[in-house]
């Protein structure tokens, strides 16, 4: 596996916080607003960073997230240039570790071995793939280990332990725990479940295990963040982004700032997980 994702969350350990990953849809609201984003999230406090490649049919996301690839298809964002984003920014930064996430058909229309090759090739260290249960590993996660790349699988609250083992067996990187069931943005995560859930999964696994779906507040990182290695937030930031444009979708001169404070605040939360256990 590339080193960048285990270095990460080794030093993670060792400073005794967990992981603040940030999900953004590549291209949104367009290829040069979106980079200087990316580009900016390191600095606000993001440890791992999420890179959505836009899909025409998200069935896992709401309507958040469906506008953000929607914006980033209309501005001729493709998975090429998703690609090509990555490699700009890891001109600058080699050590923050970058996860493609999204859907399996336009990897398929790329081409499995063509999409591998130029992931290695853009500094790409992992992948989630929302629609690829265990079943389908021979489609890319297998060939994706073998390239070195981490496959990220998502355990939900219905993943029994039963489940769990096929789930995690190909598994490396991290668990990214869906924290309800249903599309992204869609509720309050319920924290005390969070809790739980987490105990159980590392009862399984060696792992890291970062929570997702429902945080949006500095509060929910740092409560989440009390039991989780890592806490993702997406569609906080997707929608930080869609308040921020103009009345015709276009950047403002605030967007990518107005979304570096919010990272800031989100990371804020979570230095203040485990300061206050420590406390």
């Amino acid at each position: 596996m590339t080193a960048r994702m285990d270095t990460r969350f080794a030093d993670l350990k060792a400073e005794g916080r967990p992981a603040l990953v940030t999900y953004f849809m590549g291209g949104d609201p367009d290829y040069e607003t979106a980079l200087a984003i990316m580009k900016a999230l390191p600095g606000a406090g993001a440890d791992v960073i999420e890179l959505g490649m836009p899909f025409s049919d998200p069935m896992a996301d709401g309507p958040a997230i469906q506008k953000a690839g929607r914006r980033a298809l209309d501005g001729g964002q493709t998975l090429e240039k998703t690609l090509l984003m990555a490699k700009a920014f890891r001109e600058n930064d080699d050590e923050t570790p970058i996860v493609l996430m999204g859907y399996y058909n336009p990897i398929h229309s790329f081409g499995v071995e063509r999409f591998l090759d130029a992931a290695l090739d853009a500094g790409i260290d992992g992948l989630i793939v929302v629609d690829l249960p265990p079943e389908m590993d021979v489609e890319l996660c297998n060939p994706a280990v073998e390239k070195g790349i981490n496959f990220i699988r998502l355990a939900t609250p219905t993943t029994d332990d039963k489940r769990l083992p096929a789930v995690l067996a190909n598994t490396s990187g991290f668990v990214y725990y869906v924290s309800m069931t249903g599309i992204t943005g869609s509720a309050i995560v319920d924290t005390d479940k969070v809790e739980a859930a987490v105990k159980r999964i590392k009862g399984h696994t060696d792992l890291p295990i970062c929570v997702g779906f429902g945080v949006k507040t500095a509060e929910h990182a740092r409560i989440i963040g009390r039991a989780a290695d890592g806490v993702v937030v997406g569609t906080a930031i997707v929608n930080q982004i869609a308040g921020s444009l103009d009345a015709d979708g276009r950047a403002s001169a605030d967007t990518v700032e107005s979304v570096a404070t919010m990272v800031r605040g989100l990371a804020s939360g979570i230095a203040a997980a485990r300061l206050a256990q420590a406390g």
